[in-house]
């Protein structure tokens, strides 16, 4: 028992420098390899990565990594469109180990059956990172060789961390609040606050209504439902009192705002 206390004990202070090195990583002041470095100490590994989600270009940027060239590949431009990724994106928020997978949808997963089961991988976690503002933001992989199950107190740790590493990887939270897009003359009226009073997500939903999107589309690039694009849309003609989309196209257009990329 006093064993197991000191192995609980051990992982929790990992975990601390694993949130100090995200830290540390958002701020600039280390990289995101030194996150990973600081999680070897909570869950041993043998491959492991840290990848961003680019919205625009649809597909995952390694920032830090140690997998081979193949298997950074996979993950970065098909990983998303594995039938595992579907279940990795589900409510569950404490990661899918691979050891926990069933059989039957490992067997349909290319990226174990082509990607790790040759690197002799047999557990293991991915687990997906999301914004505060629930904005999906990359992915943490990792592997190890042989039936190697980690702790309880690791699993729950890794959990415990996912805010810290979606920070990490979000380009956005080092980035100025909201405000620092409105406009110079609104800003010269003392408004302090983006235009028509929007929220970060709407000022987002009417970037891309300036090209025309549908509702659709408009989900597939920010991570959110159609139906929640809807219900920004409609707050937003509502609070900037426009009649339509093409309306509000014109209104965001005119204070310069555009979709990124």
């Amino acid at each position: 028992m006093a064993a197991e206390r000191s192995t609980a004990a051990d992982i929790l202070d990992a975990a601390v420098r694993v949130r100090e090195a995200a830290r540390g990583a958002m701020a600039g002041a280390a990289g995101t390899d030194a996150v990973l470095t600081a999680l070897a100490e909570v869950v041993p590994y043998d491959h492991a990565s840290l990848a961003r989600w680019d919205p625009v270009r649809r597909r995952h940027t390694t920032l830090a990594g140690s997998y081979p060239q193949k298997a950074t590949a996979y993950i970065e431009t098909r990983l998303h469109h594995d039938p595992v990724f579907s279940v990795l994106r589900g409510p569950a928020t404490g990661g899918l180990w691979l050891g926990d997978v069933p059989q039957p949808l490992l067997a349909t997963s290319p990226g174990f059956r082509d990607v790790l089961r040759p690197l002799g991988i047999e557990d293991g976690v991915a687990q997906c990172l999301f914004a505060a503002d629930g904005r999906y933001v990359g992915m943490l992989n990792v592997s190890t060789r042989g039936p190697r199950r980690a702790p309880e107190p690791a699993r729950a740790a890794v959990t415990l961390l996912t805010e810290a590493l979606a920070a990490a990887l979000d380009p956005r939270a080092a980035a100025p609040p909201a405000d620092a897009l409105v406009p110079r003359p609104a800003r010269a009226r003392g408004s302090a606050r983006a235009p028509g009073g929007l929220s970060p997500r709407e000022l987002e939903v009417l970037a891309q209504l300036t090209a025309g999107r549908t509702n659709r589309e408009i989900a597939e690039r920010l991570y959110i439902t159609p139906r929640t694009v809807g219900t920004h849309v409609e707050h937003i003609l509502a609070k900037l009192d426009l009649p339509n989309r093409a309306a509000a196209a014109a209104r965001a257009a005119s204070w310069g705002i555009t979709p990124p990329g």
